[in-house]
């Protein structure tokens, strides 16, 4: 039964993120009927292969939408209809992006980039600055699979070194890596949709939240610091004796030099590319990404000659990985029906209208203090950072708003970073937890809380200074 239905759910998302390309392309209003059929045949049997704990996110999101539309008195047929295919750039989005881990797997390219930087990362403040940055060049390809990458790398590198002050530095370098991350990188789903949902600026996004990002590693380095003379424990020490020993045991050859190289032709070429595509084509960001990586993989591997390699990967991804984003999409399907149901019945103007009322009523608080706390809550009730973003971006999309769609993307996109950092319910800290051994709440709200109370404050003073400057 459990076979049967995988191959169902992996044929009807499959048609799903098709007719979503070819609707794309066409326009076709039948076709989207059709592909919101498949979509909701992809919700149904996607409960066939969840167990509730895994399902109950998406049966909650689902039931809040039914109750949305018989209160309101909306067509539920056209919310359906509608509210199917709201996801489908996202699901889309999130099908194709695992494809660049084919690349990754094909030589030893992240290897080869710590090697190479070794000898820039002699101290423990360098190092932790390294880690975090290696973690976010990392996260453009492997998204949160970046984490247990990193830590496994960095644990071997390590390896002498035990501890929970040890813990606390790799552990909190990639978390804060990349928890930043969504405020700033291509191809995390989170940040693409709200810029394309809010209208924003591609660029000025990401430059913005490069901006913070920066500020954000360059003050978790400051609380590095601190943190080290709380645990009496000299870093610096331990990292330099790993060093000298691998100076002794080997020197970095040739080979892993143009590995290391390769990689950086292989990151210019795969987001220029996003670039380029986005400053000359006039389709939307959802449409644009997914294209650009099934090209750029397929380039890969003719270059390589090994194209029998995609039919590999393709084949294993069809029959264990898509069967296993059931979850995901499920509450990704879920949260469009309920977007759909909220905009149609004009509530979502309600709830915003609550928000700026609680900020008229509180002196000095406007909505962009408040924006972050939206993502946050929700996250201490196990609302994944892409569900909440999905959810807040869709329904602000169609209210009018005083602030540049720029400002709204950065606020909502620092309430997720501070909720991947410190809610025990989200994924990023569960994998973390998962290889370092530490409970969840010591990997993310204890050892995260001081730094994510400071970072929304400096979120917040380049918001409030913007909008008093210049709005």
């Amino acid at each position: 039964m459990k076979a049967m239905a995988k191959r169902g759910y992996t044929l009807f998302i499959s048609l799903y993120v098709l007719i979503y390309f070819i609707v794309s392309f066409t326009g076709g209003e039948t076709l989207s009927t059709a592909m919101s059929l498949f979509g909701l045949a992809a919700f149904i049997i996607g409960y066939v292969l969840l167990p509730v704990k895994q399902a109950w996110i998406s049966l909650l999101l689902l039931i809040i939408a039914l109750i949305v539309h018989l209160v309101a008195g909306t067509s539920l047929t056209q919310g359906v209809v509608d509210g199917f295919t709201v996801m489908s750039g996202l699901i889309a989005l999130l099908l194709i992006v695992p494809a660049i881990s084919w690349v990754l797997e094909e030589k030893p390219y992240i290897e080869s980039v710590i090697n190479f930087a070794q000898r820039l990362l002699n101290t423990s403040r360098k190092f932790y600055f390294g880690m975090m940055v290696i973690t976010q060049i990392i996260s453009y390809f492997l998204l949160f699979g970046s984490i247990p990458m990193v830590y496994g790398m960095i644990n071997d590198f390590l390896n002498k070194q035990k501890g929970e002050a040890w813990e606390n530095y790799k552990g909190t370098a990639l978390l804060r890596a990349f928890s930043l991350t969504t405020m700033w990188v291509v191809s995390i789903p989170s940040f693409i949709f709200a810029v394309d949902a809010l209208g924003a600026s591609l660029g000025l996004s990401i430059l913005q939240g490069f901006f913070i990002s920066f500020a954000g590693i360059l003050l978790s380095v400051l609380f590095s610091k601190y943190q080290e003379r709380h645990y009496g424990v000299d870093l610096t020490a331990g990292i330099q004796e790993q060093l000298a020993e691998i100076a002794e045991q080997k020197k970095q050859n040739s080979r892993g030099n143009k590995d290391a190289v390769e990689f950086a032709v292989l990151f210019v070429t795969l987001f220029g590319s996003i670039f380029f595509l986005n400053a000359v084509w006039a389709v939307d960001l959802l449409l644009i990404i997914p294209i650009v990586i099934t090209a750029w993989v397929i380039l890969y591997f003719i270059v390589r000659g090994r194209t029998g390699a995609i039919v590999e990967n393709g084949k294993v991804y069809l029959k264990e990985s898509i069967p296993n984003k059931a979850q995901q999409f499920s509450i990704l399907l879920a949260a469009g029906f309920l977007i759909n149901a909220v905009n149609q019945s004009g509530y979502g103007e309600y709830i915003i209208d609550g928000l700026f009322y609680l900020t008229d009523v509180v002196p000095f608080l406007n909505f962009l203090w408040v924006l972050p706390f939206v993502v946050i809550v929700l996250g201490f009730i196990g609302l994944g950072p892409l569900t909440v973003i999905v959810l807040v971006s869709g329904i602000l999309q169609g209210v009018e708003l005083p602030y540049p769609p720029e400002i709204v993307v950065l606020g909502i996109t620092s309430g997720s970073v501070i909720s991947i950092m410190v809610s025990p319910l989200i994924l990023p800290s569960i994998i973390l937890s998962s290889v370092n051994k530490l409970s969840i709440v010591k990997n993310g709200l204890m050892f995260n809380y001081k730094y994510a109370i400071v970072f929304y404050l400096m979120v917040q003073l380049y918001l409030q200074l913007v909008v008093f400057f210049f709005l």
